[in-house]
């Protein structure tokens, strides 16, 4: 299936498995690559030589195009930026609006530069600094999210500017991609569904989780870090929205700390990447030290396995996912059913389809 996104990226089918943290490794991406999709490498927790070696790891199995997500905010984002330019990775993702000069940097080495946006107005202002396309999440998705249903920002989105645009939010099948290619959208991106496959390094005992939930275990909470996280409501969810804000600031200090051997960064590198984000998004000293909690809450059940101690980002169709298919086969199934619906579409419109009532 041809769309503007397959010809920007050089992808077979217009589909994104997105960077999730600890969860979008060089596995998971290769496996995305070699089945015609778009995979992310997530490096937000990756060390730059880290993220150095799994591109290269990724690039030693596949030819096929992939990307790397960054955080426009971090105060390694140049750096992070030159590796993926040296080692020629085909596109950049971002969690945050990438400034215009980053935007011009990566355009000028041949990256596609797709930021993800949750409102119209970032859209137009990427879409201004000269982003090559955009993916634009609705409410229904998971981790760090908005409060605008998909259904209702995309077509604002696919109306407000002239990039392509990848839908992302409560997709994980043919028909969802169907739906959002008749929005006017390029393609769709997807996050769950993804963990939700036998390449996921996630381990079995935490898919079960997930595979068990319903509409009903999925909650929105700001108890983490301040922000609309949504996430399977577990064990750690309760506690942390049970806890009081002394209690709440001092294990942001031990996580923080435990941040900062785990992923290399300074100190003072932590305190830059913390006043980027709280002039990003208006946030208050203690929530910015509370955000110290989302990558090791995180890191404990998709790389530990710990559910009861671990908090589990996840979309809405969670509660719809009942298998885990290897990803060959889940892209494999996704683009069959979006043909089979585009062709029943077609026949249910057709005049033969239709027929004139008796006497007209």
């Amino acid at each position: 299936m041809r769309t503007a996104l397959t010809d920007l990226t050089g992808v077979r089918h217009p589909i994104v498995q997105t960077g999730m943290g600890w969860v979008s490794g060089p596995r998971l991406v290769t496996a995305t690559a070699r089945a015609g999709a778009l995979g992310i490498l997530a490096s937000a927790t990756m060390t730059p030589d880290q993220l150095r070696s799994a591109v290269r790891e990724v690039r030693s199995r596949t030819d096929a195009p992939f990307g790397v997500n960054l955080r426009a905010d971090a105060g390694d984002a140049r750096e992070r930026v030159r590796i993926i330019v040296e080692e020629g990775v085909r596109v950049a993702s971002f969690a945050l609006a990438p400034s215009k000069e980053l935007i011009a940097e990566l355009k000028d080495a041949g990256v596609v530069v797709v930021p993800s946006v949750g409102a119209r107005r970032h859209a137009e202002k990427v879409a201004a600094w000269g982003a090559d396309a955009v993916i634009v999440q609705g409410g229904e998705g998971g981790g760090h999210t908005g409060n605008v249903a998909t259904t209702v920002l995309l077509p604002q989105v696919v109306d407000a500017v002239d990039i392509p645009v990848v839908a992302a939010g409560g997709f994980h099948d043919g028909r969802g991609l169907v739906a959002a290619l008749a929005y006017g959208a390029a393609g769709v991106a997807m996050g769950t569904r993804f963990l939700l496959t036998s390449d996921s390094t996630v381990p079995d005992a935490v898919k079960a989780r997930y595979l068990a939930a319903t509409v009903r275990d999925i909650t929105l909470t700001t108890a983490v870090d301040g922000l609309p996280h949504r996430m399977l409501r577990t064990e750690m969810v309760a506690r942390l929205e049970g806890a009081g804000r002394v209690r709440a600031l001092s294990r942001a200090v031990r996580q923080a700390a435990r941040l900062r051997r785990i992923s290399g960064l300074s100190w003072p590198g932590m305190v830059r990447d913390g006043l980027a984000l709280r002039h990003g998004k208006e946030l208050a000293w203690s929530q910015v030290l509370m955000a110290a909690n989302t990558p090791m809450l995180l890191r404990a059940a998709m790389v530990d396995g710990r559910a009861d101690a671990g908090i589990m980002a996840s979309g809405q169709v969670a509660a719809l996912i009942e298998d885990l298919p290897s990803v060959e086969v889940l892209v494999g199934r996704v683009m069959a059913e979006a043909e089979r619906t585009l062709t029943a579409l077609g026949t249910q419109s057709s005049p033969s389809a239709n027929p004139s009532p008796s006497g007209a």
